[in-house]
């Protein structure tokens, strides 16, 4: 892995750098996708089923888009059962964590009468795209469906593209019914997010669309955004790991692995103090590159995106932390909690050596659906009340209204909205 020392020069390099991996770097890309959603919009199900034949070269009909009760109880008999109670424990951790976000209704009635409040709602359907190419995630299914649930959607649609005899990823139908899923179709990429935010005669309409996918189906959300509400525009996977002298280089090599494995726009940044743990970090990346199957791609990914950056000193380090505002953030220092509360921008936080980012990605709890591209500024993780939404309430009685009425009038007023004001004038004309 290349190291830089970090200078007013290098950092900005480095967070340029990172930033070409985002959505609005891809003009090309962005208009095969706008030419499939108009295609979906105009020829619903002949558009999706055509598609689907160019590209998952797979013959899908009106009669067999859906999957059935049979695929899945046939997909259960293929799966390792230790896989299937694996994926029930997970389940369990996620549901349990997710519980604890769900918020209640409230409602305040004044003196005079009057009411106000906030009501809290599920949505009615909401739709989880599932990947199918590179990797399947049956782990991504139990994060985007769970949080829905426990939220009270009631319908939960899934699709995620078939291979050429029309099957899907085995696991991912397991995962599906573990989760709750009610209805999975077989079809992928841009027109798949389509046909959920549009609809066709097969697939119905939703209300949100959440999950990971190429940059094709992150284009179709961005622009399908507002027909249809979605997660978040998720960018390739990134980590950074903040560590001093005292951490272990192996555990630092194998947690920047897991996350340039994904693909080859992965980022897997090293931050530190020392420069005697940096040269031991890359001598071990170098170790595992030997030895892990997905070598090719991590090597892409950490020519591309991979640093190990040297800070004078752990204020510096975690200024660079905090401006890289990175999807996984791995504090592996002598006291993590102690510098936790100074990192301010990070989708998630994995304090001490044996808080390794695959916990979260499949077993805790938390959501690892998470901003990406240094979104965690301004986002956060997906969770329980984002399948929610509110509503106002306001009641105000006679006596209330009369006492706040020509304030209000006044206020309309001055903005010339004097039918605002004329609204409330009436009701004290006597």
């Amino acid at each position: 892995m290349k190291t830089i020392k970090l200078t007013t020069e290098t950092k900005k390099d480095v967070l340029t750098t990172l930033l070409k991996r985002g959505v609005g770097q891809f003009p090309d890309h962005e208009r095969v996708v706008n030419e499939i959603i108009n295609s979906i919009k105009v020829n619903g199900d002949s558009a999706l089923f055509n598609y689907t034949k160019i590209f998952d070269k797979c013959d899908i009909n009106a009669e067999n888009i859906r999957v059935t009760k049979e695929e899945i109880a046939a997909a259960y008999e293929r799966v390792d059962p230790e896989f299937v109670a694996v994926m029930k424990r997970a389940a369990a951790n996620i549901i349990s964590f997710h519980e604890k976000q769900k918020r209640e209704s409230w409602f305040e009635t004044k003196p005079d009468g009057s009411i106000l409040g906030q009501r809290i709602t599920p949505l009615d359907i909401s739709g989880v795209y599932i990947p199918g190419g590179k990797a399947a995630y049956p782990a991504s299914v139990l994060m985007n469906v769970i949080p829905a649930k426990v939220a009270g959607v009631l319908r939960i649609v899934a699709v995620t593209p078939p291979d050429a005899k029309g099957n899907v990823y085995d696991g991912t139908l397991v995962a599906c019914d573990i989760a709750g899923v009610n209805e999975i179709y077989k079809a992928g990429g841009a027109q798949a997010i389509a046909a959920l935010a549009f609809g066709t005669e097969s697939i119905p309409k939703v209300d949100k669309v959440t999950g990971p996918g190429n940059m094709y189906v992150t284009l179709a959300k961005k622009a399908c955004f507002g027909f249809v509400s979605i997660d978040s525009l998720a960018g390739p996977s990134e980590i950074l790991v903040l560590a001093d002298e005292a951490a272990n280089p192996r555990y630092i090599a194998a947690d920047l692995l897991s996350q340039a494995e994904h693909d080859e726009l992965a980022s897997a940044i090293l931050v530190t103090t020392s420069s005697e743990l940096a040269e031991k970090v890359s001598q071990e990346v170098d170790k595992f590159l030997d030895e892990l199957p997905r070598s090719d791609i991590m090597k892409a990914s950490l020519e591309n995106y991979g640093y190990i950056l040297l800070a004078k000193d752990m204020e510096e380090a975690i200024e660079l932390t905090n401006d890289i505002a990175a999807e996984h953030v791995e504090i592996l220092t002598k006291a993590p909690f102690e510098i936790m509360p100074k990192i301010r921008h990070a989708g998630a936080l994995f304090l001490g050596e044996y808080s390794s980012e695959p916990l979260g990605d499949y077993f805790a709890g938390p959501n690892h659906i998470i901003p990406t591209n240094g979104t965690a500024r301004f986002f956060s993780p997906l969770s329980v009340e984002d399948f929610t939404k509110k509503s106002s309430i306001i009641a105000y009685s006679a006596a209330g209204l009369k006492e706040v009425h020509k304030d209000i009038e006044l206020f309309a007023e001055k903005e010339g909205l004097t039918a605002h004001a004329n609204a409330i004038r009436v009701r004290f004309e006597r």
